[in-house]
């Protein structure tokens, strides 16, 4: 049961706040974590808010982290500081998130850990402290936490579940916050209402201030908490009174900044010359301050009367008693002395070993092109990098480029921060640096990695434009790049192949036979996997299907050799070779080491593509149940990103599952729009698998026609089985493209081998055959189909061979073959394919009880929970499934006891048995 605060509270107003903080610590302590937003306007009573539900807090740890302007680009500062107290139990975490959590921190060397990784060990390391005692993690200011931080724990709050865990984090309005914190519970705190607003005002006043004039304050203030309180200390009730006064503006936002000055401008030379300094040293460090401010003339007694007047408070840090004082003596001080007290703070911060300080005042102290601060935010930015803090990497050198004599250093260095950008996943910012180089004065290589960077970054924006001339750029980069990079002249070739297969027959300015040409002459600029990797792709365009072969082979070869770090590196091409060559089961295990990679180092992007892709590859290989489970691993994994996850629609998922054909259309018409065509292309082919599973084949060969004219690759290789069944079953078996498909089949059977390809030829091939010549076809094809994962395929070969026998008059063997089918059907989720099974059995003579979704305890799993179940049954720990679903071992735990509960099963033995993994 959650326990609510009823304690008798200082602060005015705010009962429903107070009672939703309350049920959030309440909760954490019985268990169950959550977070939670709260977004106001400056003085409005955020930080008064978070002390209160804070304030004696019984049965939980408080922890406290806040944001400072000056760590903006210092990776997880906050993130150390709320970590701080539970650095002991680092060691107790999976070693990859103790590791990531010890590099990102600057303790340990090693390779920059991803953020989500990070943001796992946090959860991790959070969940164990609270193991002893619940804790309550709170975040001021969050609109000044560094991006990673804040990335880092919008991930923790996404996450929190079954955790003794209450986060709560106050910020202004800022879209940073938003985006960032996209996922995680909003509040938003607005001003008090009227009643509360005049309580406030004569509260704060020496004297009763008029009800009528008192009422006008609190509608001009917006019931603002600060504004009311300083206007009632600021004035007397005789001057609220006054008509003058009282017609006037009240002062609230850069008015209230005024009303602060005046305060300011009344205290002795030094405390204003103390406060100057502490107001641009905004981390708040006394010894920071104080010896500035001795070398600057301000003597060691200088905070006194600041203090006494109410402005600051100083403690262990110094804090201005809101961030609109500090806003007022800063903004007050002439450029000159702002520069002045910012050099004088970097010698501090240096002479403290505080370099990431330094740099941040040595960049404030610069006025125009300094080339030697350039230099040295480079170096920060690069120790950024190193910690894997990407986001700061590009701030630090953007900055960097901003202090840099124009030239081709300031390009580098601006090329260099849009693709940290990039890295993190600031498409914008990425855009918006990229847009500050001029190509005309760029040199080669610089221009290059522009044309790179903006193919890449036109897919993540969904830039139609961008993506159909995304191959004719990269070719153009590539050309750039011959001669001066050939690592990237190379890398820049597979990403135009990559990018070809996403544009399809739309690609825009480069043919397909071009790009086979500069892919085959790109393989010999430099040796290594890329080298292998660019003859097998050019051979898959240019070269006979005998010949493309050998050197395709090589490729995937080269691909399954690789480790983990370089299977990453080189990207998806493996999937256009291992699918080209019949070969779907190389494809999943790719794939699936992809995506335990990109689990293992935290890279989600790569993981969320990797899932995405499993997906098609499920369909294609018939089994759309699989496929489905991926894309709800991909919904869930864009909830821990902070993604909307509703917008994970796959139409060919829909086609399958017996969506309205509309619907699919539109859907799929979405993915043409934004230059995706390949995507339509699959989403098209499954519309045409389910004419054919509701015996519609005219309908599916108008949309394979076309299709296969277009012979584009691979993914005509996909579509040209199903041509041939939609011409034999709607009376077009002797049309020349028919049988044309069947001999392609035949071929790619001869040269490649595959069981897969063995299978499907012999079913096409049977379709089109005589009587006397089919049952042996269709028999061979179920024996190779049946040795492959393709379990969709198998279903249909035993299909069409049932419904061959029926029309034969062999019904006794069409019931077992047709049987087999329906049992197929039913497992993958395939109910189109399942229905049509069900009335060939009823056609037999036999009665069918038609499966109902939902009638087994398993069926009513969540999706979330069908994971954590299917992974247990394949005897994964909890620790194991928490990595790969990225939440902590208390929440998987939360999920299995709530399995077994609706499964009545008592143990993961039992498990396996009821809900076997597969």
């Amino acid at each position: 049961m959650v326990s609510i605060d009823t304690r008798p509270s200082a602060l005015l107003g705010r009962a429903g706040e107070r009672e939703r903080l309350a049920e959030l610590v309440g909760s954490a302590r019985n268990g169950r974590g959550s977070a939670l937003l709260i977004r106001g306007e400056p003085g409005i009573g955020k930080t008064a808010l978070l002390d209160e539900a804070t304030r004696e807090v019984v049965g939980a740890r408080v922890v406290r982290a806040h944001g400072f302007e000056a760590e903006q680009a210092m990776p997880y500062a906050a993130l150390q500081r709320l970590g701080a107290p539970f650095t002991e139990l680092v060691e107790s975490l999976p070693e990859r998130q103790a590791a990531a959590l010890r590099i990102a921190a600057g303790v340990d060397d090693g390779p920059p850990p991803d953020r989500y990784l990070v943001g796992l060990g946090m959860l991790s390391l959070l969940a164990a402290a609270a193991e002893r005692q619940p804790l309550v993690c709170v975040i001021d200011d969050a609109h000044l936490v560094d991006v990673e931080s804040l990335e880092v724990l919008a991930f923790v709050g996404r996450r929190l579940e079954a955790e003794s865990v209450a986060l709560m984090l106050a910020t202004r309005p800022d879209a940073r916050v938003d985006v960032t914190a996209a996922g995680v519970a909003v509040l938003e705190l607005g001003g008090l209402d009227g009643p509360t607003s005049v309580q406030l005002l004569n509260r704060a006043a020496d004297e009763p201030v008029d009800p009528y004039l008192a009422t006008r304050f609190a509608e001009e203030t917006g019931g603002n908490p600060l504004a009311l309180i300083d206007l009632g200390r600021e004035f007397t009730a005789q001057q609220l009174t006054d008509s003058s006064l009282a017609l006037g503006p009240v002062p609230i936002g850069l008015r209230l900044e005024s009303t602060y000055l005046r305060r300011v401008e009344a205290l002795p030379d030094p405390t204003r010359r103390w406060l100057g300094i502490a107001a641009a040293e905004s981390t708040g460090r006394p010894e920071l301050i104080d010896e500035a401010a001795a070398r600057l003339g301000a003597g060691a007694d200088a905070a006194g009367p600041a203090e006494l007047a109410g402005l600051v408070s100083v403690r262990e840090r110094v804090r201005f008693r809101h961030p609109l004082v500090r806003a007022a003596v800063y903004n007050a001080m002439p450029a000159a002395e702002r520069r002045e007290v910012h050099a004088m703070l970097r010698e501090v911060a240096d002479a403290h070993g505080r370099p990431d300080l330094a740099v941040w005042h040595a960049a404030a102290a610069a006025a125009g092109v300094d080339d030697a601060v350039a230099d040295r935010m480079e170096l920060a930015a690069d120790a950024a990098g190193g910690r894997g803090g990407t986001a700061s990497r590009a701030r630090l050198l953007a900055g960097a480029a901003d202090l840099t004599t124009p030239g081709p250093l300031r390009d580098a260095r601006l090329i260099a921060a849009a693709e940290a950008a990039a890295a993190a996943g600031a498409a914008q910012l990425a855009l918006e640096l990229l847009d500050r180089i001029d190509p005309a004065t760029a040199d080669p290589v610089t221009e290059g990695r522009l044309l790179l960077l903006r193919a890449m970054l036109a897919l993540f924006v969904a830039d139609a434009e961008g993506v159909l001339g995304g191959t004719a750029n990269l070719l153009r980069a590539a050309e750039l790049f011959h001669g001066l990079a050939p690592e990237l002249e190379q890398r820049a070739l597979v990403r135009a192949f990559e990018v070809e297969l996403t544009a399809e027959w739309a690609v825009a300015g480069a043919t397909l036979p071009e790009l086979g040409e500069r892919l085959a002459a790109g393989a010999d600029v430099a040796d290594g996997p890329r080298s292998i990797a660019l003859r097998g792709l050019a051979a898959h365009i240019l070269l006979p299907y005998e010949q493309a072969v050998p050197p395709m082979r090589a490729a995937v070869e080269m691909l399954v050799a690789s480790d983990d770090a370089q299977l990453l590196d080189l990207g998806y091409f493996g999937i256009a070779l291992t699918m080209g060559l019949w070969d779907e089961q190389a494809c999943i295990d790719l794939l699936e080491r992809t995506a335990s990679a990109a689990r293992d180092t935290g890279n989600l992007r790569v993981l969320d593509t990797t899932l995405w892709l499993l997906g098609e590859v499920e369909l294609v290989r018939g089994d759309p149940a699989a496929s489905a489970r991926y894309v709800e691993e991909v919904r869930e994994l864009r909830r821990a990103i902070g993604y909307d996850a509703e917008q994970v629609v796959n139409a060919a998922v829909l086609a399958w599952a017996g969506a309205p054909v509309e619907v699919v259309e539109q859907v799929a018409q979405g993915t043409l729009a934004s230059g995706f065509v390949g995507a339509h292309t699959i989403a098209m082919t499954g519309l045409s698998t389910r004419d054919l599973a509701d015996g519609r084949p005219d309908a599916a060969y108008a949309r394979l026609a076309p299709m296969v004219a277009r012979d584009f690759l691979q993914v005509t290789y996909q579509q040209l089985p199903e041509l041939v069944e939609a011409g034999a079953r709607s009376g077009r078996g002797d049309e020349p493209a028919v049988r044309d498909a069947a001999a392609r089949l035949a071929r790619f059977a001869e040269v490649s081998g595959t069981p897969w390809i063995r299978g499907v030829s012999a079913r096409a091939a049977a379709l089109l055959a005589a009587d006397a010549d089919a049952d042996a076809l269709y028999r061979e094809a179920i024996g190779y189909l049946a040795a492959t994962g393709s379990r969709g395929e198998l279903g249909r070969a035993h299909l069409v061979y049932g419904e061959w026998l029926r029309r034969v008059k062999r019904r006794r063997d069409a019931r077992e073959q047709l049987r087999v089918a329906l049992a197929i059907f039913e497992r993958v989720a395939a109910p189109a394919f399942a229905a049509r099974a069900r009335r060939e059995l009823e056609a037999t003579g036999e009665h069918v009880v038609a499966h109902v979704p939902g009638e087994s305890t398993a069926d009513a799993l969540t999706p979330q929970e069908a994971t954590v179940a299917r992974l247990a049954s394949a005897g994964r720990t909890n620790a194991e499934i928490g990595a790969e679903l990225f939440i902590s071992a208390n929440t998987v735990d939360y999920h299995l006891r709530k399995v077994f509960r609706k499964l009545g099963i008592t143990s993961r033995r039992q498990l396996a048995e009821r809900y076997p993994a597969g």
